[in-house]
């Protein structure tokens, strides 16, 4: 099943190359980005994306709210450079290498933090540590917005899933440490977060909630 150790393959220009390529295919992606969208309120003035990518997901967040800042974090250099040309001479976005593995760097505080199918490739107690961290840098009554790939319930659902996105048990990234929704929303609930849900669901793909009393 699933890859449960430290592999992690994004540090390979092919292989970001080949995920960029397939991103906008995605299926129901847009759906919960959409769905995401809706849990930034009209007040955030300063957003963090976790993993940012090539910043597909800060500049659709940034569309609906033009006037805020944003820090976007991502530690491979094919993404690295693909985010800093999207957000080209836009001051308002500061692009910061750094490997999420790792205890987040002093960013200063956020009313928002944000992430898309990026947590998944750390393994479970960085996961957590992570999400700890999140609670640190959030305002009160910033939210934390989690995107995410998450582990079906079964095997066989996990192998529906992959068909219905064009992979195999085989051909699935080796980079994926996916979690099931509960574990993960029982940690938020655990760590301060209140408010916290599941708020869309596709298959393996989920979008996870919680906000900073």
């Amino acid at each position: 099943m699933t890859n449960t150790g430290p592999v992690n393959l994004w540090t390979s220009s092919e292989h970001v190359n080949y995920y960029l390529e397939r991103a906008d295919s995605i299926s129901h992606r847009a759906d919960g980005e959409a769905a995401l969208l809706e849990f930034i309120a009209p007040g955030t003035r300063r957003i963090l994306d976790l993993g940012t990518g090539d910043g597909r997901l800060l500049a659709l967040v940034r569309q609906r709210h033009p006037d805020t800042e944003a820090v976007a974090v991502d530690f491979s250099p094919a993404m690295l450079d693909a985010a800093r040309k999207r957000f080209v001479g836009d001051t308002a976005v500061e692009v910061v290498e750094h490997n999420m593995d790792n205890p987040m760097p002093a960013l200063g505080s956020f009313d928002a933090v944000i992430s898309s199918f990026a947590i998944h490739h750390l393994v479970h107690e960085r996961k957590r540590a992570l999400s700890a961290e999140v609670f640190g840098l959030l305002n009160a009554g910033g939210v934390f917005c989690n995107l995410e790939h998450v582990a079906s319930p079964t095997q066989r659902l996990h192998e529906e899933f992959l068909h219905r996105i064009g992979f195999t048990v085989e051909t699935e990234d080796p980079s994926n440490k996916l979690l099931d929704v509960e574990t993960q929303l029982g940690w938020l609930r655990e760590i301060g977060f209140a408010d916290v849900d599941c708020q869309w669901k596709w298959r393996e793909l989920a979008l996870l909630t919680g906000v900073r009393p």
